[in-house]
């Protein structure tokens, strides 16, 4: 039987994540979870260990001792998955904006050997943003038009992080070589995914602002999804003709 995993980075999230968590122990589905905290100074952590005792063997806590970003965060996760042998590991967000039952239709898509790598999509119908800012939601959206214009990725959502792989891809992709660590971290796992032929699938959802905690978006991060995807590029004709 396959094991899954969901994989939830967080930095001062205690408002959020005893309600995320409630909610995938209470999937039809069967789901592991592992917390990925950068050292929070709000009591994240200790919350998570608490869900750890209470569910144990299921919910599980890795805690490293400074912030260093996301794509940090998830290649820690990622490769701590791998090691522990899940066969379909997913990610996302911590702060709610991703409707854990959404979860179960990823599931679905990719036990279903449909797919490889499965993406909640802000924008295979439309735009399913509820609460953003226009600003934000300009922002999102023409950051995926301009991957896939600069990239050829043929995905709506690139920036999408609601997303499930099989633990092949992640083996392909060889998480060392990452390059990126915000907005460009997303796009470039499902570039790498895609320059490797692995099958991508989208399926919609409706995707939620958070209520409590603060966004994490900066300047940098948006500096290097402008910058980093032209690089990325380069450096795949590079590799491609070696």
């Amino acid at each position: 039987m396959s094991k899954s995993i969901v994989i939830i980075p967080t930095y001062n999230e205690s408002e959020n994540i005893p309600i995320l968590l409630d909610r995938i122990i209470n999937l039809s589905v069967f789901f592991y979870v592992l917390v990925v905290d950068d050292n929070s100074s709000d009591g994240t952590g200790e919350l998570v260990k608490e869900f750890s005792k209470k569910y144990k063997s299921r919910i599980f806590l890795e805690s490293r001792i400074k912030k260093e970003g996301l794509g940090k965060a998830y290649t820690h996760g990622f490769n701590w998955a791998l090691d522990n042998k899940y066969d379909y590991i997913f990610e996302m967000d911590a702060d709610l904006s991703h409707d854990a039952e959404d979860l179960v239709r990823m599931h679905k898509e990719i036990d279903s050997s449909n797919c490889d790598v499965i993406i909640g999509s802000r924008y295979i119908n439309g735009i399913n943003v509820v609460n953003w800012p226009l600003s934000r939601i300009i922002l999102s959206y023409f950051a995926s038009i301009y991957s896939r214009i600069i990239t050829g990725l043929p995905v709506y959502d690139a920036t999408s992080g609601f997303v499930g792989y099989r633990k092949e891809v992640l083996h392909k992709i060889d998480l060392k070589s990452i390059l990126f660590n915000g907005y460009a971290f997303q796009i470039e796992l499902k570039f790498k995914a895609f320059e490797n032929n692995f099958r991508i699938l989208e399926i919609p959802i409706i995707f939620k602002d958070r209520i409590h905690g603060e966004s994490k978006m900066s300047g940098d991060i948006i500096f290097e999804a402008i910058f980093g995807l032209i690089k990325l590029k380069i450096l795949s004709y590079f590799y491609k003709n070696k």
